[in-house]
């Protein structure tokens, strides 16, 4: 039996359940005293899932000499113990122990409880991350309002890298108008489309109005027409600032320019149009009305001047006005800067113009060069190319002009060529059988017009095979009294052709003497006004590379082809709208080609993001999703949790070469109480606006 000072040392600590530290007694011989002694213990009562209360012990304290520690100190102890372990990090009012024996008790057992771990304590680091701690209902956990935000991320920090946002409020845009057209110029960028399923992909789809601060539920078509419309008013003062900022921004010298042509087709019959017109359709498409879109590019593949004009406007006579306003424009290196260009626009007028206005120019020869001279015969450059395939360069020079040339031997692009030449041949050939073989069907093509009328359509789609041909006909004329057979002769009157009739009775042809279909596959001649070596030479005219990259990308990833819009002012300003664009693409290309170095993250085999093309970074991008999470704690509050996720590695990867931030925010959260939500109305049918 206990004794009375025991028992109620016993009873007075079990009424301290409340207090969640308590002390707790059983009866034990003592082998000290020889006889039968309280032993304790310090246990801590909690709740567990199922609301019942249990009690764990943190510490074996021992047998205690009851006559030196009273009830009302055991009391103290766990109190004090209880508030200390709550409150660790620190409280507000720090506890004044005037009993040292109530002082020795708590410094020893809370010393114990540190030590031997059975307490968590809140270091300085974890105080500093402000930890919120909640108990939720998992039934109730839901997930809403998922977005893409990867693509959108990066180029928005992009965005911010060329300060376009301080350019546009520095002309006098009202804020809401910047805000909404670098969405707008965002948008095209990652999600190409027409204004309005631009505008639902916004509301349905992107966390794109979360970075850039536009009220969501004010994106309309109409908008986006008018900021698109207001983009294009700026346009040159655009074009200006960016050329100057991304050469000062990332160290860039204009001594080369790039020049290329480039047309799209409308979708339309634009009756009333002034700048579509019918003209040479490069995706083939005759029907359509084009128009034409002129570019300036600088090796780095960034735009240093555009021009939108008519459809029909040849390639060669361009050149000149864009480079009087090339040299208005730019900067003084680019006054002075190699114009590379190719055959298309390369006339002797153009070349020409160029010496006059003092650039030097890189371009490929118009025709091929049967008469030419050596200058070295020992000075053979080989290169190679990016697939490490020899090229051989040697200086040329010619009797036509003073500009010297570059004799380029591809053995990769001989073969190439002698593959398609080949297959050329086979067709043509099999077209001429053809024609030959209606000769002698019953209902075939037998008039001499009609016949010549096919080998001439045969002729003009094979032009590079129809020349080492020669063909040859038999003609039998039929009259009314009499059939002669004689050779084809000059097309006869019309009074005559009802008199006779030209049957062709007979076709053969053969391969020209002295002609070798494939002697001249691999070689090409670049023309230059510079005397530079021939490595030089070659890696300056590779630069058109860039251009053709940039066209590419305009017309295909950012849908610049075809064109939708009825009017000239909206179509105008869709084009402006895909070259913006594309200043955030190539500023986030330029500067993954600049840090190409591939890194392995946890072993893992990760993908250089150098090799796709700007859609596929897109796509990777959007493995990074914007989240809203909702969940009920315990006294039926509704907490909202808006977090973006994490990048993957290869997502992580362009953000590190980039030296960009990983995740725009961490957390947004919100707490919405039980007085708000109508009964009987669960959370996860309640309309939270989690921004």
């Amino acid at each position: 039996m206990l004794c009375s000072t025991q028992g109620g040392a016993c009873r007075q600590a079990k009424r301290l359940l409340l207090c969640g530290m308590y002390f707790k007694v059983s009866m034990r011989h003592n082998p000290s005293k020889g006889h039968i002694d309280g032993y304790y213990r310090l246990v801590e009562s909690y709740r567990n899932e199922a609301d019942r209360i249990c009690h764990r012990t943190l510490l074996n304290v021992g047998f205690l000499d009851m006559e030196s520690v009273k009830a009302e100190q055991l009391n103290q102890i766990q109190k004090i113990l209880t508030r200390r372990v709550s409150c660790s990090s620190g409280s507000l009012f720090e506890d004044r122990i005037e009993d040292p024996i109530v002082l020795e008790y708590v410094e020893t057992l809370y010393g114990r409880l540190l030590s031997e771990k059975k307490i968590d304590v809140e270091t300085p680091t974890d105080h500093n991350k402000k930890k919120d701690w909640q108990t939720i209902d998992m039934n109730s956990l839901r997930n809403r309002d998922i977005r893409e935000i990867g693509s959108e991320w990066l180029c928005y920090q992009a965005i911010e890298q060329l300060k376009l946002f301080d350019y546009l409020l520095s002309l006098g845009w009202d804020e809401q108008d910047v805000r909404l057209a670098i969405t707008h110029i965002i948008s095209r960028a990652v999600y190409p489309s027409s204004e309005l399923r631009t505008s639902r992909w916004i509301q349905e789809n992107s966390a794109v109005c979360e970075l850039t601060g536009y009220p969501i539920e004010k994106i309309t078509k109409d908008q986006l027409y008018r900021i698109s419309l207001k983009l294009y008013e700026v346009k040159t003062k655009l074009e200006d600032y960016l050329s100057f900022r991304t050469n000062e921004l990332f160290d860039i010298e204009d001594k080369i320019i790039l020049y290329d042509l480039t047309n799209t087709y409308f979708e339309g019959r634009m009756v009333n149009s002034r700048i579509a017109k019918f003209g040479r359709s490069k995706e083939k498409r005759s029907d359509a009305k084009l128009i034409v879109l002129a570019l300036v590019v600088n090796p780095e593949g960034f735009i240093k001047y555009s021009s939108i004009l008519e459809g029909n406007v040849s390639d060669c006579s361009t050149l000149s006005g864009m480079i009087d306003n090339l040299r208005l424009q730019t900067s003084s290196s680019a006054q002075k800067a190699i114009v590379v260009m190719d055959a298309g626009i390369a006339t002797e007028s153009n070349l020409q113009m160029l010496k006059e206005k003092g650039y030097d120019y890189i371009c490929v020869t118009r025709s091929k060069m049967k008469n030419y001279i050596i200058q070295d015969e020992c000075n053979e450059v080989t290169v190679s190319d990016n697939e490490k395939h020899k090229i051989s360069l040697r200086k040329v020079r010619s009797d036509r002009n003073e500009d010297y040339y570059l004799k380029i031997s591809s053995d990769k692009k001989k073969k190439k060529e002698c593959s398609m030449n080949n297959r050329f041949l086979e067709r043509f050939e099999a077209g001429l059988k053809n024609i030959a073989a209606s000769l002698s069907k019953k209902g075939g093509v037998k008039q001499e017009d009609k016949v010549y009328e096919r080998i001439g359509r045969l002729k003009q789609k094979y032009p590079s095979i129809q020349r080492h041909f020669d063909i040859h006909c038999e003609v039998k004329v039929l009259t009314d009294k009499t059939e002669t057979t004689e050779p084809p002769k000059k097309r006869k009157t019309a009074k005559h052709k009802q008199k006779e009739k030209r049957i062709v009775t007979s076709m053969h042809w053969m391969v020209k003497e002295d002609m070798e279909i494939n002697s001249r596959s691999g070689i090409y001649f670049l023309r230059t006004s510079l005397n530079e070596s021939e490595q030089m030479l070659w890696q300056a005219y590779n630069a058109i590379r860039e251009i053709e990259y940039t066209i590419r990308v305009c017309k295909t990833d950012l849908n610049l082809r075809p064109v939708f819009h009825k009017k000239d002012e909206t179509s105008m300003a869709h084009l402006n709208l895909g070259l913006l664009a594309y200043w955030i693409v190539n500023t986030v290309r330029f500067q993954l080609k600049r840090n190409d170095n591939v890194r392995n993250i946890e072993n893992k085999k990760i993908i250089d993001p150098l090799s796709f093309q700007w859609n596929e970074i897109v796509r990777i991008m959007n493995t990074q999703k914007a989240v809203s999470t909702l969940a009920q704690n315990r006294t039926d509050e509704i907490i909202v949790i808006r977090r973006c996720s994490f990048p993957d590695d290869n997502a992580k990867m362009i953000y590190d070469k980039l030296d960009y931030k990983y995740v725009p925010f961490k957390n947004k959260k919100s707490v919405v109480h039980k007085t708000v939500f109508q009964k009987n109305h669960p959370a996860e049918f309640v309309d939270i606006n989690s921004s």
